[in-house]
């Protein structure tokens, strides 16, 4: 289906990659991974033939329907949400248009005949259009499109809606639709549950299982891509190179070949030292002049073993916290009611109640709109409950992520100011030190807010919190925007973290990683669940 061979690309001095290969074959479902810049997003570039190679060929199947989702949504406006989904058909709409016109041209041969070798012509490729049209999903194109956006949570109601209307996450999910609703060949799919809730991954995640096409997908869900793949392609070090398998089978294949192939170069450096000694003793002698020639060229033709340099991470731990009272956090009665522009109310939660004690590391869970960063702020003091109490504990030191980084962030701020102004007292050395432990040097660090990247704002707010020792940890949706392996040093340091945490997260790895109980957030009310996030699971399915 789709061929890369022996590919290089490079933008100035920076290679992404040299003579690499790999392809999609039909139902490959394939997880793309790399560090962030490694070249993945240039991959689907190259397929979509957004952008040329510098060598190489990319060879692509005729009559390949490609979808691709990006997360650059585009233009949208002039449709509804349930017409958007449908305009993105491309294929079908084209086969739509054929299949009419033919049967256009077979009423009017009934008063103005044509030649049998033309008829049969025209009935052949009448056939194999309506049996594309047929194959594509073009008769249930509408009932497959509201099923689609019914399973992203833009229900019956919404369907009409124009898509202006929709914020930008919602507008995301029609474009997420639209893909879906293709029914493509291959999928091409760049961090598809960005902007989602738990429940809409996970039907997003059944309807990937049950695709029929092949998929190539950057993902930083750990338990999605998990669920989905059977191959992974890794980009790094200039090359791309596959695994058969998921996710967790990759990292301990790439833990194997790694060690490999530092055996190997070790072994090369071996003999490469014992070939130079040799040949720096007896330079000299006239009587070994034709060995040490010998060993010369032998060592000019062999091919190093190079060790590809560590990809740089974040490094940090929280530091140890005042201890606080054991009851940080008790809601009493506490319930919110917003008061909408059109002069009505509506009610998030009421009468909640329950304790968090000091060391509790809970997740807050519920559908989206539920009103679980609702119920986060309440603690924060950023929203007043309408109605109840939140009362916060003694010697509580609380720190704050919030899901949006601007509420928290100045955008005119640089980073250094950002972090520096958290703590005035703290010499510039440490503050670059730690800035530093978010992968923030040199001129990085005057940088201003505004022109950062998701993940970038990201690690500055995880950067304040730690500027302070706190005890209790408030984290809604930390893990958006970091990749695989800082999600999995962030989850580290929250196991280790010597305080208490509420956490909203829709990453289920880092949920039951970290969660000793559970608080849902259920149709405006808290059910408190005694037990970690498998066991939270348990209670809802039955199991």
């Amino acid at each position: 289906m789709i061929h890369i061979t022996n590919v290089s690309k490079q933008y100035g001095s920076r290679i992404l990659y040299k003579d690499a290969s790999f392809q999609v074959r039909p139902g490959d479902k394939i997880g793309l991974v790399g560090a962030n810049g490694s070249g993945k997003t240039t991959i689907f570039r190259l397929i979509t033939r957004e952008e040329g190679i510098d060598s190489g060929d990319v060879n692509i199947a005729e009559r390949l329907v490609i979808g691709y989702f990006s997360q650059s949504v585009g233009e949208m406006r002039g449709r509804s949400a349930l017409e958007e989904v449908k305009a993105g058909a491309g294929r079908i709409s084209d086969l739509a248009e054929k299949v009419a016109k033919m049967e256009q041209q077979l009423q009017d041969s009934a008063e103005n005949p044509i030649s049998d070798d033309a008829m049969a012509d025209l009935l052949e490729k009448y056939g194999d259009a309506q049996s594309e049209f047929e194959q594509r999903g073009g008769y249930d194109l509408d009932s497959r499109a509201k099923a689609i956006l019914t399973g992203l949570r833009i229900g019956p109601d919404d369907y009409d809606r124009p898509v202006e209307s929709f914020s930008g996450g919602w507008k995301m999910r029609i474009a997420l639709a639209r893909i879906l609703a293709l029914n493509p060949d291959v999928l091409l799919m760049d961090e598809p549950t960005n902007h989602l809730d738990l429940e809409s991954i996970v039907w997003l995640e059944e309807w990937l299982i049950q695709y029929k096409g092949a998929l190539v997908m950057t993902s930083h869900d750990r338990d999605f891509m998990n669920r989905i793949v059977s191959r992974i392609v890794e980009v790094a070090n200039k090359t791309i190179t596959s695994y058969t398998g998921n996710y967790e089978f990759y990292l301990r294949e790439r833990d194997i070949r790694k060690d490999q192939l530092l055996a190997a170069h070790q072994k090369q450096q071996d003999m490469l030292a014992k070939e130079e000694e040799f040949i720096a003793r007896f330079a000299a002698r006239a009587s070994h002049a034709a060995q040490v020639q010998s060993r010369v060229k032998k060592l000019d033709k062999i091919d190093r073993i190079e060790i590809p340099a560590e990809e740089k991470t974040m490094q940090f731990d929280f530091p140890t916290p005042p201890r606080s009272g054991n009851d940080v956090v008790k809601f009493d009665g506490v319930g919110k009611v917003w008061n909408l522009e059109n002069g009505k109310t509506k009610s998030v939660f009421q009468g909640v109640n329950g304790v968090v004690r000091r060391l509790d590391k809970i997740a807050v869970v519920g559908v989206n709109g539920a009103g679980k960063s609702t119920l986060l702020k309440t603690v924060c003091g950023e929203v007043d409950p309408t109605s109840g109490h939140v009362v916060i504990g003694a010697n509580v030191k609380m720190g704050y992520f919030s899901q949006h980084s601007l509420e928290v962030l100045n955008p005119n701020k640089t980073i250094f100011d950002e972090v520096h102004d958290r703590i005035p007292d703290a010499t510039l050395g440490f503050v670059r030190n730690l800035l530093g432990s978010f992968l923030f040097s040199g001129d990085d660090v005057h940088k201003k807010i505004s022109v950062l990247s998701g993940g970038e704002k990201s690690r500055v707010v995880l950067a304040t919190i730690l500027a302070t020792p706190v005890n209790l940890l408030i984290l809604d949706e930390p893990t958006n925007h970091l990749d695989i392996k800082s999600r999995e040093i962030l989850l580290k340091a929250i196991q280790n973290f010597d305080g208490t945490v509420l956490i909203v997260s829709h990453d289920r790895h880092f949920l039951r990683a970290v969660a000793s109980q559970v608080f849902e957030v259920d149709h405006g009310v808290m059910n408190i669940y005694h037990g970690n996030y498998e066991y939270y699971l348990s209670k809802k399915t039955g199991t």
